[in-house]
């Protein structure tokens, strides 16, 4: 422990507790709790020792917060991401390859669609795409900080009697996409993505589904500008983000957080005025943000935003970075419009965070039932006869995919209600039982997940409805 780190001692009466505190005088005060779980502990966490029992209780101030907090802890185990990723067949773990996601066809479907999301949103944005080495040599990360500040989270390997390293983060790479051609002030600002795979060793007792993991993508985009340039562009960039969040229906605050107070690159004069600036920047685009002290990166200050899910749970998705450090450590410029070279600011953001992490939000914010847009099957088909029915199922699958739309057939040799409650089950937006009247008629007879009523009308109508709400990215099923 360091000299001048705090502890903190809670005492009462004559007992003394490393803790914060405050113990209450009586138990009597505790009216409302609940006891959650038990678990074994060492005294002394000496495994030579007997164990003891660790209890684990929450208590409210009035009954109905208490129920309100159980339910929620009810409803935040439905939404478990690691388990509907099993039940609904979206991704795998293997003790092959720990905190290293495995993505199945259903979950592949979903991520191809945020991957297409984001190329398509970046490109109205006027952003270039690139792609950058996962493995990138050592002299690397010591130009840029990475080696001193990171390298007990970095995998190492030799490579032809050298030292490499595979990228933890994207930055490096991009740098060397900059220096790789001569930039005029005309030029800036350079908006430059890239969906970057990188790894970081996480401890074991860390992994957490798709929450903590050890690889994955980021939704890197480095952003190089004029000085001039920085305060237009990040208020620009936070519209963006806001727009991104919002197709998902997902509220979000911002955190402003500020130069670590160990770990960090640069002058403390640099960190002053790049801080000043991005809290100028928050004041002037109306968004409400708080200060987080000494969180920053360890080559600049950043922009941090926490979103909200369903349950109102808070997740750190985005950041935007401001950096103007690593621009001098590698030796960053421009030609200025009187033929001097300048030095450019640099902008690191991600807007998902990691792809995956993403994944797993967007599971628990809908409980596994994705808007139809990103749905990984939009409409479940139920012939009720196969030899009466099939043909006609299967003229309408035709018809359907003509339009991209994604369709399964459920021709099973099973009973009509229990394939109705397996679609259900298996959070199908759109189920469509077919049988004597819609073959007859031509019609189409439908039901939406998690609703009992059905509703009959044209094949027109239905695709029309359909196309309607995946191309507006509504997050309901209301046809």
């Amino acid at each position: 422990m360091d000299e001048d780190e705090i502890i903190s001692i809670y005492a009462q009466d004559d007992f003394a507790d490393l803790c914060r505190g405050p113990h209450v005088d009586t138990v009597k005060v505790l009216k409302y709790y609940k006891l959650l779980k038990v678990s074994g502990a060492y005294f002394k966490g000496d495994s030579k020792n007997k164990m003891l029992q660790r209890v684990y209780g929450i208590c409210f101030e009035n009954e109905d917060d208490l129920n309100n907090h159980l339910n929620l802890l009810e409803e935040a185990k439905k939404r478990d991401h690691r388990k509907l990723g099993k039940d609904l067949e979206l991704f795998m773990i293997s003790d092959y390859a720990p905190g290293m996601p495995f993505f199945l066809p259903n979950g592949m479907i979903i991520r191809n669609i945020l991957e297409d999301y984001w190329y398509k949103e970046h490109t109205k944005e006027g952003y270039t795409f690139i792609k950058t080495p996962i493995l990138l040599d050592k002299k690397l990360w010591e130009d840029s900080g990475h080696w001193d500040n990171y390298k007990e989270n970095m995998y190492i390997t030799n490579v032809d009697e050298s030292i490499y390293a595979v990228k933890p983060m994207n930055c490096p790479g991009g740098i060397l996409v900059y220096k790789n051609k001569l930039h005029s002030y005309k030029d800036l600002p350079i908006r430059c993505g890239e969906l970057g795979l990188v790894h970081r060793h996480e401890a074991s007792g860390a992994l957490s589904g798709l929450f903590r993991v050890r690889e994955f993508t980021q939704d890197d985009a480095h952003i190089f500008m004029r000085e001039d340039q920085i305060e237009e562009e990040i208020i620009r960039l936070i519209n963006f983000m806001d727009r991104v969040y919002s197709v998902f229906g997902l509220d979000y605050r911002i955190e402003l957080s500020t130069r670590p107070e160990e770990k960090f690159i640069g002058e403390i004069e640099v960190w002053d005025k790049s801080e000043a600036i991005l809290e100028k920047i928050c004041e002037k685009s109306g968004k409400e943000f708080r200060i987080n002290p000494h969180d920053g990166a360890f080559y600049g200050p950043k922009l941090d935003f926490h979103i909200k899910d369903a349950l109102g749970r808070s997740w750190q998705c985005g950041t935007i970075q401001l950096d103007m450090n690593l621009t001098e450590k590698f030796d960053l410029t421009y030609i200025d419009s009187d033929g001097s070279r300048k030095r450019p600011v640099m902008v690191h953001r991600v807007i998902y965070g990691a792809i995956e992490r993403f994944f797993g939000i967007l599971i628990e914010h809908f409980a596994g039932a994705f808007p139809l847009w990103i749905s990984p099957i939009q409409i479940n088909m139920i012939p009720v006869n196969n030899e009466k029915h099939l043909s006609y199922v299967n003229s309408l699958k035709e018809e359907f995919e003509k339009h991209n739309l994604r369709v399964t057939i459920d021709d099973r040799d099973e009973k009509l209600g229990y394939k109705i409650r397996e679609s259900q089950t298996k959070k199908m937006p759109l189920t469509l039982v077919v049988g004597d009247k819609e073959v007859e008629s031509k019609t189409i007879t439908y039901r939406i997940y998690q609703t009992k009523e059905e509703v009959t009308i044209s094949k027109e109508e239905f695709i029309s409805k359909v196309l309607s709400n995946i191309n507006n990215k509504t997050i309901n099923y209301d046809l």
